[in-house]
């Protein structure tokens, strides 16, 4: 299996407890549910600034 790199230590992924393994995939999946996350972040941050510059132009001029 590949090699792994954890707090800059290399480390073969065949040499691995199966508890490190099972951490290792909760990791896994704990980043790629930040990185799904972020993407919705992002949706909805563009949103808001739609829904902000649309409400700018409904304001009334002073």
């Amino acid at each position: 299996m590949p090699n792994i790199t954890i707090d800059d230590k290399e480390y073969n992924t065949d040499d691995l407890s199966e508890g490190a393994m099972t951490q290792l995939g909760s990791l896994q999946a704990a980043d790629a549910e930040i990185s799904r996350l972020n993407v919705l972040l992002a949706i909805a941050q563009t949103a808001r600034n739609a829904y902000a510059r649309a409400l700018t132009e409904e304001l009334p001029e002073e």
